[in-house]
């Protein structure tokens, strides 16, 4: 074999570097203040962190800053420090915003695992008998016929369309006639009702799936217009629960409900 070219190291011998691994490269790419595909390249042999920060300088100077405010705030991941940056919050208001975003997917996926075909054929049922129903409302109770019902809106026979919002609670009229001289109520929410809150992430209750685990037992629930309920628990929805019994149903949205408990449990 004849000797390499003048002026060329001679090539490494032996078995191959093993692969660099994520402690080494999260380091280097602390220390150096690049992209972890930089310091990877770097430990594999190819460019060097510093060549690439004077190639890249303008990436290299928010590089700079992400890592000076993860130094700053410890509790600053690397993404969220770039968040920050790039969104011109403070670090405060940029992880309650991300908060609330985070919130927001949750409630929706916790829908979307429950299926809403009982809380559907109720309401249809409801329509064709026009059955004469007690709507509850936070400082009122009207006495009507549901005809149809919206995504966000049911609107009844007499007293029209009403944002499915502002309903507490829908049951039969006499069903409700019988039950309700009998039930309890929270003083202060009777005379103060909690208000509409129209973010479900922000509400006391928006995930249904903890229901769940009580069908078929007794649930408490207060309402916000202050109304106690004690009936066991028939249906969970996305959106409602159906309490009560065979023909004596409660249909309950999530949004009216304050605090719930289930065999000797909050939540």
């Amino acid at each position: 074999m004849g000797k390499p070219p003048a002026g060329r190291p001679p090539r490494r011998s032996g078995p191959p570097r093993p692969p660099p691994t994520a402690e080494q490269i999260n380091a280097l790419a602390k220390r150096e203040h690049v992209p972890a595909r930089i310091a990877r390249g770097e430990l594999e042999g190819k460019m060097k962190c510093r060549i690439w920060r004077k190639l890249h300088a303008e990436e290299a100077k928010r590089f700079d800053q992400v890592y000076d405010l993860m130094q700053r705030h410890p509790s600053l991941g690397f993404e969220d420090a770039f968040g920050v940056l790039q969104s011109g919050l403070s670090p405060d208001e940029f992880l309650e915003r991300k908060a609330k975003a985070q919130k927001k997917v949750a409630v929706k996926q916790a829908r979307s695992a429950i299926p809403g075909e009982a809380i559907d054929a109720l309401l249809k049922s409801l329509i064709e008998q026009e059955a004469e129903l007690a709507v509850v409302l936070a400082e009122q109770t009207l006495r009507d016929v549901l005809q149809s019902v919206e995504r966000v809106a049911f609107t009844f026979k007499r007293s029209g369309r009403f944002e499915k919002l502002q309903v507490v609670l829908l049951a039969q009229q006499e069903v409700w006639e019988k039950m309700f001289p009998a039930l309890e109520r929270d003083p202060k929410l009777a005379q103060d009702p909690a208000p509409i809150i129209r973010q479900p992430e922000r509400r006391a209750v928006s995930d249904p799936r903890p229901f769940a685990d009580h069908l078929g037992h007794p649930v408490e629930l207060v309402l916000r217009n202050g109304v106690k309920l004690s009936q066991p628990l028939r249906v969970v929805g996305p959106f409602d629960l159906i309490l009560g019994h065979d023909n004596a149903e409660l249909l309950v949205p999530l949004h009216a409900i304050v605090r719930w408990r289930a065999e000797g449990h909050s939540a």
